[in-house]
């Protein structure tokens, strides 16, 4: 007989390659800066003068550029003085006498051969380059870009939507002129321009750093917007009126690093100082982007993108950042109804723990909605499993884009899956109801009669616990509602589908006796199962972090701003 083979070693993980790098200089600091960096599609690019300074800690003041734009090198705000070492007619380098390399400045006084300051957004640095961000001659050409830029730009600050947040008025106070020489009339442009649904436009205001265009064009993929007119009368525009309407334009307000393109939803509503601003996770679709909730006294004003690089950059499409408005809807479910009359928490849990834990085992379905959080769905598991119920969830699907938009309208349906939930289960709990095998049901986020389960069924059933936000047909044949809270009211996490676990904190309250679905869904499951430990959101992550294999490892205070991936 012979011996088994002895397997070969595994092989050494390859070391990856050193990253070449730059010996530069920014106010005087000596560092090393990799020869290249990401352009804005994130491919390797001559590093340039900017952002090197970045890799110092120097912040160079900007308009027209963006990290996630082409760059367009026209607004001239990142103009430096910079200086490079001196080389001689034997084509080497020229010493002072301590033997440092003499450097040639950009600026005055003159150096034979070399130009006047450069713009860093757009300018490659290379080897012993010394760049000036702060030296005199450069903020003189900041003071100068700054007041051509102010010239024609008209005095309204008190009643523009961008003031308190616009970088003219940040750079104006940081690097501009205390009073202004300009004593000609104000060229006027067309105001209140309408470019599409969404979108309102001042020109007066606009300082043409095309970011609007370049975000259309090349990422939007929808070349609407242009610079028509000459010299101080050029202004942006779309090419027919109101044919500014794809998915994404909302985006350009935020690019806009001044008043000119504003929302006409979020225009003249709220000054921005007065917002609370909230970290949360977008519930339109499966793609889950990162989004900043603003909030005054308990109402949603806006929501906007939060830069998240593993899920949407620093975009968002329209049709997700304001879906917002059904969260203050009048008709939300406000009251605790225990066959049909206003009860209080204590008493309908009481009732649903009981009937629950009385229920003969497996006569007990479970339909959860992948709208709930990660955290709920671990919990209505453990309560099926206890139950022997059937459990289901709906599916939901739409069109996608090649951006953002995902075909799954749920936000977490992965988290649903992981946990035991799959929409291809809910025919066999219409089959139950019918049959007559299944005599309780529990549905949370969903109106199942528009997904097989009719009223019919829902009249053959002996206990119907529902919770919901908004009335429908299923809440209406409740036995027993208890009003849950949109994921704006309380802290939870979703799985997108890449696989994206994120968390997200609460903005508001939620109206009337509503509450988060998981602080009550602890109270049933510790009255039937016995199991406690979840008296907190983050304890309850981190006990379905123990739980389900997907999340081994991971803790609440561990998942960062931006997520985690976990496996699928």
């Amino acid at each position: 007989m012979s011996a088994p083979a002895i397997p070969s070693p595994a092989p050494a993980p390859v070391a990856p390659p050193p990253v070449e790098t730059m010996t530069v200089k920014v106010n005087g600091k000596t560092l090393q800066v990799p020869k290249t960096m990401p352009d804005w599609q994130g491919k390797p690019q001559a590093t340039t003068m900017l952002q090197a300074a970045r890799c110092a800690g120097v912040d160079i003041p900007h308009y027209c550029y963006h990290d996630k734009l082409p760059v367009a090198g026209n607004c001239r705000m990142c103009l430096v003085e910079f200086g490079t070492p001196m080389i001689g007619p034997d084509r080497k380098p020229v010493l002072n006498e301590d033997g440092s390399p003499k450097i040639a400045k950009s600026v005055l006084p003159y150096e034979p051969g070399t130009p006047r300051g450069a713009i860093a957004c757009a300018t490659p640095i290379a080897p012993g380059m010394e760049i000036y961000a702060d030296s005199p001659a450069t903020k003189q050409m900041r003071e100068a870009v700054l007041e051509s830029l102010l010239i024609n730009h008209p005095l309204d600050c008190p009643i523009c939507d961008q003031a308190g947040e616009c970088k003219l008025q940040e750079y104006s106070v940081q690097h501009g002129q205390a009073g202004s020489r300009f004593v000609e009339a104000k060229v006027h442009k067309p105001k209140a321009v309408d470019l599409g649904p969404r979108i309102v436009l001042d020109d007066e205001r606009c300082i043409l750093c095309t970011r609007c265009i370049r975000f259309t064009k090349d990422i939007a993929g929808d070349d609407a917007l242009g610079i028509v007119n000459r010299g101080s009368y050029n202004t942006i525009a779309a090419w027919k009126e109101g044919a500014f309407d794809n998915n994404y334009t909302l985006n350009t307000v935020d690019l806009c690093p001044v008043g000119a393109l504003t929302s006409k939803d979020f225009r003249f509503k709220m000054r921005v100082w007065f917002l609370k601003e909230t970290k949360s996770v977008c519930t339109s679709c499966g793609t889950g982007c990162s989004i900043t909730i603003g909030s005054r006294e308990g109402v949603i004003q806006r929501y906007e993108p939060r830069e998240n690089d593993g899920v949407n950059g620093p975009w968002m499409c329209d049709s997700g950042r304001l879906n917002y408005k059904w969260v203050a809807r009048e008709d939300r479910l406000k009251d605790v109804m225990v066959g049909g009359r206003r009860s209080t928490w204590t008493a309908a849990l009481k009732e649903v723990s009981a009937k629950l834990a009385a229920a003969p085992k497996g006569s007990t379905a479970v339909v959860a909605s992948a709208r709930q959080t990660t955290e709920e769905l671990f919990l209505l598991k453990k309560l099926a499993d206890k139950l022997g119920a059937q459990t289901a969830s709906v599916a939901r699907t739409g069109e996608a884009d090649k951006l953002l938009v995902a075909a799954d309208k749920n936000p977490n349906t992965n988290g649903a899956t992981l946990n035991g939930f799959a929409a291809a289960d809910l025919p066999k709990v219409a089959a139950g109801i019918a049959a007559g095998s299944i005599k309780t049901l529990v549905v949370f986020g969903e109106d199942v009669t528009q997904h097989g389960i009719g009223a019919d069924l829902l009249a053959k059933l002996e206990t119907l616990v529902v919770s919901d936000i908004l009335p429908n047909a299923t809440t209406a044949a409740a036995t027993h509602l208890l009003p849950g809270a949109a994921h704006a009211e309380k802290r939870g996490t979703f799985v997108n589908v890449k696989g994206r676990l994120q968390k997200f904190t609460k903005a508001v309250e939620a109206p009337g006796d509503a509450r988060a679905e998981w602080e009550f869904l602890h109270d049933i499951v510790l009255d039937v199962t016995g199991q406690d430990g979840f008296v907190s959101i983050e304890g309850l992550f981190n006990q379905m972090a123990k739980e389900v294999p997907a999340f081994a490892g991971l803790e609440w205070a561990k998942v960062g701003d931006t997520g985690v991936n976990v496996p699928l």
